[in-house]
C-alpha cells in the first residue's frame, strides 16, 4: 500500500501535457485555417476592387500607369513581349493534360475533380465578373484612361488557376519547388500585362486573389470531409485571414503616393510581381501537407488521445 501511495503522489498529475482543453482554446482545425485564409483572400478581392476602381485616388494612379505603358517610351522592355505570342487556350489545354497525367501517375484519380474545378471555376468567374457584373465608373478626379472594365485580368487568372490546380495533384515533396517556379511565372505574367498596357495593377492583384480564394475554400471543404485532425494555432489563422487585405492596402498606399507617370509605372510593375508572389505564399500556407493528399497525422492524433485517456484513468 505504501508503494501505491507513493506512485499516486509522484504521478505527473499536473504536467502540462497537450490536453484537449488547452488545445481547444488555442488551436483551430486545419479546415478552419483553410476557410479563414480563403475568406480573407475573398475580402481582399473586394477591397482591391473598391479601392482601386471606385475611388478617385485609385483610378488616378492606375490611369497614369496605363498612359505610361501605352506611350511607347518603354519599348525596350522586351522581357514582356513573349506574352503576346502565348495562346491561352493552348496553355490551359496543356495544363489540363498535365493534371490528368499527374493524377493517374500517382494513382489518385479522385484528385482530378478538385484540381480541374480550381482550374476552370476561377476563369469562368473572372470572365463573368469582368463582362457582366463589375463596372468601372467615371469619377471626376480619376484622370484620363481607358473607361472599360478590365478587372480582373484573364491572363493572370489563368496563370494563377494553373498554379493552384497543380497544388492539388503534386506530391508533397515536390510541391514547394514546383509551386515556387510556377509562382515566378505568375509574377511575370502579372507584370507583363501591365508593361504591355493590357491591364492595371488592380486587375492582376484581383485575379491572383480570386484564384487563391477558390483553392483555399475548396480545400477547406475537402479537409472537412476527410476528417483531417491536425490543429493550427488560432493566431496563425487570424494572420492568414488579414494578411491579404494588408497586402492590398500597402500596394494602394505605395502606388497612390507615386508623383509622376514613370514612378507609377515602375511601382506598378514591382507591386504586381510582389503581390502575385505574396498571394501564392499565403494560399499555399494552409495547403501545405493538406489532408486531401495524405492522412498520416490522423494515426498520430489517435495515439495521443489514447495516451491522454490512460493518464486520466490513472489519476
Amino acid at each position: 500500500m505504501a508503494v501505491l501511495t507513493h506512485e499516486a503522489k509522484s504521478a505527473p498529475a499536473h504536467r502540462p501535457l497537450p490536453g484537449r482543453h488547452a488545445e481547444t482554446r488555442l488551436t483551430l482545425s486545419r479546415a478552419v485555417f483553410q476557410l479563414a485564409t480563403g475568406l480573407g483572400l475573398a475580402v481582399a478581392f473586394v477591397v482591391t476592387y473598391v479601392l482601386f476602381v471606385h475611388t478617385s485616388a485609385g483610378q488616378l494612379a492606375e490611369n497614369g500607369v496605363v498612359r505610361s505603358a501605352q506611350s511607347g517610351q518603354w519599348s525596350t522592355m522586351d522581357w514582356a513581349g513573349p506574352l503576346r505570342e502565348q495562346d491561352m487556350v493552348l496553355v490551359l489545354g496543356t495544363a489540363g493534360i498535365v493534371l490528368v497525367a499527374l493524377a493517374f501517375l500517382r494513382r489518385k484519380p479522385g484528385l482530378l475533380v478538385p484540381a480541374l474545378s480550381v482550374l476552370v471555376l476561377p476563369l469562368v468567374t473572372a470572365q463573368l465578373l469582368k463582362l457582366y457584373v463589375l463596372d468601372r465608373p467615371e469619377l471626376p478626379d480619376g484622370g484620363y484612361g481607358p473607361g472599360h472594365n478590365s478587372f480582373p485580368s484573364g491572363h493572370v487568372s489563368a496563370a494563377m488557376a494553373i498554379l493552384m490546380a497543380l497544388a492539388f495533384v503534386l506530391p508533397q515533396r515536390f510541391r514547394s519547388v514546383i509551386s515556387g517556379t510556377v509562382g515566378v511565372a505568375v509574377a511575370w505574367v502579372a507584370s507583363s500585362t501591365i508593361a504591355l498596357g493590357w491591364h492595371r495593377l488592380s486587375d492582376t492583384a484581383g485575379a491572383c486573389l480570386l484564384g487563391a480564394s477558390f483553392a483555399c475554400l475548396l480545400a477547406a471543404w475537402l479537409t472537412t470531409r476527410r476528417r483531417d485532425l491536425r490543429r493550427t494555432p488560432a493566431w496563425i489563422a487570424a494572420v492568414a485571414a488579414v494578411l491579404p487585405t494588408m497586402l492590398v492596402l500597402v500596394g494602394f498606399a505605395v502606388l497612390s503616393t507615386a508623383t509622376d507617370g514613370a514612378a507609377q509605372f515602375v511601382a506598378a510593375l514591382v507591386l504586381a510581381a510582389l503581390a502575385a508572389v505574396g498571394v501564392v505564399l499565403i494560399a499555399l500556407w494552409p495547403l501545405s501537407g493538406s489532408a486531401f493528399e495524405r492522412r498520416a497525422f490522423v494515426e498520430t492524433r489517435v495515439v495521443d488521445d489514447l495516451l491522454e485517456t490512460r493518464l486520466v484513468t490513472r489519476r
